[in-house]
C-alpha cells in the first residue's frame, strides 16, 4: 500500500475524480470516507461523469445502493453510501461483491463495513474545511500502475 496526499480547492474536485473514474476497471473498490460535507459524493459524482454518466447522479444516503449500468455508463458501477448502516451484518444482505464481477463499487463511509471489506480497495480518504481540501490515498497494488494522480 502505497500513500499520496493532494492538497486541492472545491474547484478540482471534479478533475480529481474524472481522472480516478477514468481509471476504473472492473473489480474495484473505492472507498470514499471523510466527515459530513467533506466531498465524498463530489468526487463519486465526477469519477461516474468520467464513464459517461450524462446526468446528475443523486446521493445514494436513502437507496444506500445506486446502481449504473450501460448505456448510462460504459462500466456498471454501484455507488453506496452505507451512513445509514448501524450494523456491519446488515451488508449481506446489499450483496456488494456481486457487483464487482463486471463492474465497480464506489463507497461513502466505509467505516461502516466493519473488519471485513477488500484487500486491494483504493482508499480515499478527504479532509478540510472551506475550500480547502486534502485527499489522502492508500494505493493498492492493484491500482499502482494506473493511479492518475501522480
Amino acid at each position: 500500500m502505497t500513500d499520496f496526499s493532494l492538497h486541492y480547492d472545491l474547484g478540482e474536485a471534479d478533475r480529481i475524480g474524472a481522472a480516478i473514474g477514468a481509471a476504473l476497471t472492473a473489480g474495484d473498490v473505492v472507498l470514499l470516507s471523510g466527515g459530513l460535507g467533506a466531498g465524498k459524493t463530489t468526487l463519486a459524482r465526477a469519477m461516474l461523469k468520467a464513464r459517461g454518466l450524462a446526468g446528475e447522479a443523486p446521493s445514494p444516503t436513502f437507496a444506500i445502493v445506486q446502481p449504473y449500468a450501460p448505456p448510462e455508463v460504459d462500466l456498471p458501477i454501484a455507488h453506496v453510501d452505507l451512513y445509514r448502516i448501524d450494523d456491519a451484518d446488515d451488508l449481506i444482505e446489499l450483496g456488494l461483491d456481486d457487483y464487482l464481477y463486471d463492474g465497480a463499487l464506489l463507497i461513502e463511509w466505509p467505516e461502516r463495513l466493519g473488519n471485513d471489506g477488500w484487500q486491494d480497495a483504493l482508499l480515499l480518504r478527504i479532509s478540510g474545511e472551506g475550500d480547502a481540501r486534502v485527499l489522502t490515498a492508500s494505493v493498492p497494488p492493484a491500482w499502482g500502475a494506473r493511479w492518475p494522480l501522480r
